[in-house]
């Protein structure tokens, strides 16, 4: 395959490229501090930086224009992402919503007022967050137990979500209920999205070791949402949870954040006893490795483009394997290449604003969000080896009758 750009994407990128020199936020006026992600300072400048994507016909590339994004290929999508890495801008407030929420809404819902929630999103003006995980029911999407009963035209939802990225800063969410206990588990859920704001909704913020408070609780105490805010049809929710999920592995996989070239100009900062870390051979001998895993990565994100520019779906399930297992990796061994350096995790005098160290305490998560390990290594056996599947004790009964622990 040759992966070098044509001349139309070439022309594209150097486009690309002059626009976001000539139009990147200025950071240079932020502290330390201030340049880590969910502060209010940083999360302003993604907005700006959002809208300023929005107003050139960049941000949303492959959407279609009837929903607010440019009409192009989703390969230009790719180049503005690669250019948007290169230039250091990477904000994540947004994915949430943009690569993983509001494409499943789009795919099972045309009515005016799901498209109404399209714009806002597309220009930063709002944040989504995802609440499907609950206490008993993590990588088991289909075991969940917040319940949602219809009240004439609304239906009123309790229980609680967790691990929900950025709800403590979110306007939306799209949330995953139990609509009717008495079919089996993946037919009994019904998806709906609502304001952040609706009375009975409670967001407690988790404190991560990392320090940040990027994962929340939420609670939902006789929450009403009309029906009109359904995604999918009543009953609907294990297609609409498949959608976003694959959104999710596609966007996960696709291999965002630090990556070897980072390692590399931190590498030939940091001294060691004789010249730098780049000096080391063992450092560059695992450099080699990290490399090679990294352009295997990338290759695999090719082939879940292609399947996207034909039109199929996403299958980004072993790049966000390979990519969340080497990322945990990647940042162990930095900080032991950093030695004393690596123990400092203050952004005010940390090497590269303490990066690599707030990475390595996050970098577990990635390999649970999405789907954990095991249960991708099943997908990619079943679905794609077409291996026997696991026995489901569980196939067929209603979900009231099935075990669960208290």
């Amino acid at each position: 395959m040759n992966f070098e750009d044509s001349p139309e994407q070439a022309e594209y990128r150097v486009r690309v490229r002059t626009w976001i020199e000539s139009n990147a936020p200025d950071m240079s006026g932020l502290s330390p501090e201030e340049r880590r992600a969910w502060h209010p300072a940083h999360k302003e400048i993604a907005r700006q930086w959002q809208a300023a994507k929005a107003d050139a016909g960049y941000a949303c590339i492959s959407w279609p224009k009837e929903w607010g994004g440019a009409g192009g290929s989703v390969i230009e999508e790719t180049i503005f992402l690669q250019e948007e890495q290169r230039a250091g801008l990477q904000f994540m407030y947004f994915s949430t919503g943009l690569k993983m929420l509001l494409p499943a809404i789009m795919e099972h819902n045309s009515d005016e007022l799901s498209r109404s929630l399209v714009p806002p999103a597309v220009r930063g003006d709002s944040i989504w967050c995802q609440l499907f995980s609950e206490p008993s029911s993590g990588s088991d999407s289909a075991g969940v137990r917040c319940m949602a009963s219809r009240d004439g035209d609304e239906w009123v939802i309790n229980g609680q979500k967790v691990w929900n990225s950025g709800a403590f800063h979110a306007d939306y969410g799209m949330v995953v209920t139990r609509s009717d206990p008495d079919l089996p588990k993946h037919k009994g859920m019904t998806v709906f999205w609502l304001d952040m704001k609706t009375p009975g909704v409670e967001v407690r913020p988790i404190r991560m070791m990392s320090g940040d408070y990027e994962f929340n609780e939420v609670f939902f105490t006789d929450v009403r949402v009309p029906a009109s805010q359904m995604v999918g049809g009543e009953g609907d929710g294990w297609k609409v949870i498949l959608t976003t999920l694959s959104n999710e592995r596609a966007a996960v996989g696709s291999g965002t954040g630090l990556n070897w070239r980072d390692v590399v100009a931190l590498a030939r900062e940091v001294p060691s006893f004789e010249g730098t870390v780049m000096d080391d051979p063992a450092f560059r001998e695992w450099l080699a490795d990290y490399y090679v895993g990294s352009e295997a990565i990338r290759l695999l994100s090719y082939r879940t483009l292609t399947a996207l520019s034909r039109g199929q779906a996403p299958d980004g399930g072993g790049a966000k394997v390979l990519w969340a297992n080497q990322t945990q990796e990647m940042t162990g061994q930095v900080l032991d290449f950093l030695d004393r350096y690596g123990l400092i995790d203050d952004p005010a005098i940390a090497p590269v604003n303490g990066a690599f160290q707030h990475r390595f305490l996050w970098a577990p998560g990635l390999r649970l969000g999405g789907g954990s390990d095991e249960i991708m290594k099943n997908i990619i056996a079943e679905r794609i080896l077409g291996l026997p599947g696991d026995i489901r004790v569980d196939k067929g009964v209603p979900f009231r009758e099935i075990p669960h622990g208290r």
